[in-house]
C-alpha cells in the first residue's frame, strides 16, 4: 500500500489545502492529513483541535483520507503511519525554496523519505489562509475560499470566540 503525507497547520483548511489533499488522494492508497498546532505562526484563529475538526469535515468525503493532530516532528509522523512520500504544495518560488528545505531536513532525518511538491492549482494560487482569515475577521463571503463542509463550522466557531 503506497501511503501519503499532507500536512500544514490549516488554520483554516482552505480549497487550496483540499485541491492538494484530492490529487494526493488520486495518486495514493492511503493520504494521512497531518494537522500541526505550529505555535510558531502569530495570529492563529483556530485551537488544534478545532484545526482538526475542519479538516475532517472538508476531507469526509474522500476515500482513504484520514486526519490526525500531530505535535511532533513530521518526518516522524510520516514513519509512523508507514508513509514513503510527504506531499507538499507549493505555490511560488519562495514556497518551492521552503519546501526544499525542508525535504531535505525530513530526509536527513529518515532517508527513505521523499518529498513530492505539488504546484497549486491556476485557480488556488493566491489562496493562503493568512488570507481566509482575514475574509473570516471581516465577514466576507466565504465560499470561493474554504470548502463549503467547513463555512458553517467556521462561523459557529467564531460566534463562540466572540460570544
Amino acid at each position: 500500500m503506497r501511503t501519503a503525507i499532507c500536512s500544514g497547520s490549516f488554520d483554516p483548511i482552505t480549497l487550496g489545502h483540499l485541491d492538494i489533499i484530492r490529487r494526493a488522494a488520486a495518486c495514493f492508497d492511503r493520504v494521512w492529513v497531518c494537522v500541526s498546532p505550529n505555535a510558531e505562526k502569530k495570529n492563529q484563529m483556530f485551537t488544534p483541535e478545532q484545526k482538526l475538526q475542519l479538516v475532517r469535515a472538508a476531507v469526509a468525503g474522500l476515500d482513504h483520507v484520514e486526519a490526525e493532530l500531530w505535535p511532533g516532528l513530521l518526518a516522524d509522523y510520516a514513519v509512523a503511519h508507514g508513509a514513503s512520500v510527504i506531499v507538499r504544495g507549493v505555490r511560488s518560488v519562495a514556497d518551492f525554496d521552503v519546501e526544499y528545505q525542508m525535504a531535505l531536513i525530513n530526509r536527513g532525518i529518515h532517508p527513505e523519505l521523499e518529498t513530492l511538491l505539488l504546484p497549486a492549482s491556476a485557480e488556488y494560487q493566491h489562496f493562503s489562509s493568512s488570507m481566509a482569515r482575514e475574509m473570516i475577521r471581516y465577514r466576507q463571503p466565504l465560499e470561493q475560499y474554504l470548502p463549503s463542509s467547513i463555512i458553517p463550522l467556521v462561523r459557529d466557531m467564531l460566534e463562540k470566540k466572540e460570544g
